[in-house]
């Protein structure tokens, strides 16, 4: 019996088994299946190589031709068909937030961007590559300006800019906060593909630290993400950043900051110091946001700040979410488009997990894509 062999396809099996089913809840346990199956699900191709090269191997040592060895084979051939499962829902799900784009800005909406912002619209998702080539976050041709400081809290008010290569950007601001349950995480984490294809096609890009609790506490995150704002539209001509209008986003946590950000234009409360500051955005984007209270306050909720004023929203959610679960989401999305004079594009990633969009997977990609078209048809209609 080829004990090791069989070992390895057990691990595997398991490991497909949670991109598959993802366990709720957020025990240790289910955090380790969380991890564990959202690599998995997004990196089907590099699943199938760890299925593979020790079958390669067990064959080369003949271990197959026992009867224990047929039988670790076979559970082999299960996982395998366990990977092409999970290959195939990625590429199924590709087509679906151009849905959500057509549902919400109409038939036609590409028609109704200009030119200039049209330019480097994809219009086929780039499966291929998101199968291939997941791991690729980075663009050669961008460069990253690290640890820039806007704040006084050292570390935790620093910030990374994102700039073409070669070129002076001249096109649109893009600020992003990254998630964390805000206790933890860290700029240069998620959305790094949606950072370096937007910087690559002329954006400034911005992804931010704030502070963290337990030191910090509501609302001193959206204080932090409105002087990053802040930042850009003072500190950004002079760095020789873009100058154009300002869109803010951000994962899981971090869209609860964002769409906070982008409700509370101009609070002075929430803007000490600055009262003053231009804080309003052209557009918002929430990417498998938490967008509940995050104290006993229910005013600590981006739900609590909707408004007919609201920017144009784009809002997406993998279906099989078990950090933030997806209901949670449209709660909010309900409550947003119910009242907001503007858009709200809400798109669901049927079985995707919580940051589905840490590689450049085939899921990433598409919203990507996606997002940068919605971009696209708000900037054509900004005076």
């Amino acid at each position: 019996m080829p004990f090791g062999y069989l070992a390895s396809a057990v691990i595997l099996g398991l490991c497909v088994l949670a991109a598959l089913r993802p366990w709720p809840g957020h025990s240790l346990f289910g955090t380790v299946v969380y991890v564990v199956g959202m690599t998995f699900n997004e990196l089907p191709v590099v699943a199938l190589v760890l299925a593979l090269a020790p079958t390669v191997l067990a064959l080369a040592q003949g271990d197959l031709s026992s009867p224990g060895g047929l039988a670790a084979a076979v559970v082999m051939l299960v996982v395998v068909i366990g990977i092409v499962l999970v290959a195939w829902r990625a590429v199924r799900a590709r087509h679906e937030p151009e849905h959500a784009l057509e549902e919400a800005l109409g038939r036609g909406w590409r028609d109704r961007i200009a030119p200039e912002h049209a330019a480097h619209l994809r219009v086929a998702p780039d499966t291929w590559r998101g199968l291939l080539l997941p791991l690729l976050r980075r663009h050669h041709g961008v460069r990253h300006l690290r640890g820039l400081s806007y704040g006084e809290h050292g570390r935790r008010n620093t910030l990374d800019v994102y700039v073409p290569r070669g070129t002076a950007p001249s096109g649109p601001v893009f600020v992003h906060f990254h998630g964390g349950h805000f206790v933890s995480g860290a700029k240069d984490r998620e959305s790094l593909h949606l950072l370096y294809q937007l910087a690559a096609h002329g954006w400034t890009c911005v992804s931010a630290n704030y502070r963290l609790a337990p030191r910090a506490a509501f609302p001193d995150h959206v204080v932090d993400a409105k002087r990053v704002l802040h930042w850009v539209r003072t500190q950004g001509p002079e760095r020789g950043l873009g100058a154009g209008p300002v869109f803010v986003g951000g994962s899981s946590a971090g869209a609860h900051i964002a769409t906070c950000t982008a409700l509370t234009a101009g609070d002075p409360a929430l803007q000490p110091g600055f009262e003053e500051a231009d804080t309003s955005v052209a557009g918002v984007v929430g990417m498998y946001g938490y967008y509940g209270p995050v104290t006993e306050d229910p005013g600590s909720s981006p739900a609590a700040s909707v408004h007919a004023g609201a920017p144009p929203a784009y809002l997406t959610h993998g279906t099989r979410d078990t950090v933030a679960p997806i209901e949670w989401a449209r709660e909010f999305k309900d409550r947003l488009a119910a009242v907001s004079d503007q858009p709200v594009v809400w798109s669901e990633i049927a079985d995707g997990q919580h940051t589905f969009d840490y590689f450049a997977s085939v899921r990433a990609r598409v919203v990507a894509d996606r997002i940068e078209g919605f971009a696209a048809w708000v900037l054509s209609r900004t005076p």
